[in-house]
């Protein structure tokens, strides 16, 4: 248990903002007027608003048995940053209120909160304003994003072409395989609590869980190398379940190669571990908060030395359906199986 333990009732709910909020300092020319006052105040000088909302439940989307809470603040800031960047925009401010029961302490609200601050200051977005309230039971958070983009060049779902190319940054099924890790050490630790969790150098899984980045680097390299998607997304429930998002919104269909998915060694191992195929782990396992997005052809060219980026396949005629073609040259229907939210 913690030592010095502040009951938040001894701050009251503005006591309790200011306390959270005090270590912020604007980092954006278009923050006019920050926490502090009935609203915020913003101004994009002509660029285009992009505004994304994302809620975050105890016991559905995170499990405070293994997250720490400053992972945890993190991470909310990245998964909506993200949701910006998919729009090929730039995420200048966010709005956080949370809910909580009497269980956490002002203590454990500043670990929240230091992960928060963390994000903001690696993604350069300012704490503009939110809400605190209790819960009655389980930690709530809802995150809205705010960001700002050249008029007219943000990017769609919708605006694929036949035979763009199909591409995502990074890596993909790490998340995943550090979700399952964690659900099995919770499970043997909840049968016999003296056995401590063993987490088998598994790092790079883990944090890909725990402390996922949202792709800041890949809008840049885009904007410094003249790149336009033609479509993205961001990918959080799986690249089966978010490539068919493209199809459907863009009213085609694509050839996806299961020997151009981009996946780690570490994370290849892991799932040979568990007895898993790496192969549906990068298809179906969500949270991994990279981008997936079309290019025309003729910009091939111009990621190909973007180590960051990989091509999996290509867009074709809606009549053609949504193929998966093997490495043993086998050809399936790609289904959306990613991670739901309302399966849990």
């Amino acid at each position: 248990m913690e030592n010095n333990r502040t009951e938040i009732s001894t701050l009251g709910e503005f006591g309790l903002i200011d306390h959270l909020t005090k270590n912020f300092e604007i980092q954006n020319v278009s923050t006019v007027l920050s926490v502090g006052d009935d609203a915020a105040v913003i101004d994009h000088f002509g660029k285009q608003t992009v505004i994304t909302t994302d809620l975050l439940i105890e016991g559905i989307h995170f499990d405070l048995m293994y997250t720490p809470l400053k992972h945890l603040g993190y991470k909310s800031v990245v998964v909506n940053v993200s949701d910006i960047y998919a729009m090929n925009a730039t995420p200048t401010q966010i709005t956080i209120s949370i809910a909580f029961s009497n269980r956490f302490s002002v203590e454990a609200l500043d670990e929240f909160y230091e992960g928060v601050f963390a994000a903001c200051e690696k993604y350069g977005v300012d704490l503009v304003g939110g809400d605190t309230s209790s819960s009655q039971k389980g930690f709530i958070i809802s995150v809205t994003a705010i960001g700002e983009v050249a008029t007219d060049k943000f990017v769609k779902r919708s605006t694929a072409q036949k035979g763009d190319l199909i591409c995502v940054s990074g890596d993909l099924g790490g998340a995943f395989l550090g979700l399952t890790l964690m659900e099995r050490e919770k499970k043997i630790y909840l049968e016999n609590p003296k056995v401590q969790p063993d987490l088998e150098n598994e790092d790079y899984i883990v944090g890909r869980l725990l402390k996922p980045e949202a792709r800041k680097d890949i809008i840049e390299f885009f904007e410094k190398n003249n790149i336009a998607p033609t479509s993205m997304m961001d990918i959080s429930d799986g690249l089966s379940s978010e490539v068919l998002h493209l199809c459907k919104q863009s009213n085609l269909g694509c050839k996806i190669y299961e020997e151009k998915l981009p996946i780690h060694d570490l994370a290849r191992k892991a799932a040979f571990k568990f007895g898993l195929d790496p192969t549906v782990c990068a298809l179906n396992g969500g949270e991994d908060y990279e981008l997936i997005f079309t290019l025309k052809q003729e910009d091939h060219d111009k990621i190909v030395l973007n180590e960051e980026i990989s091509v999996v396949g290509y867009m074709t005629d809606a009549e053609e359906g949504y193929k998966f073609l093997s490495k043993g040259g086998n050809s399936f229907d790609i289904t959306a199986q990613g991670w739901n939210a309302f399966n849990k």
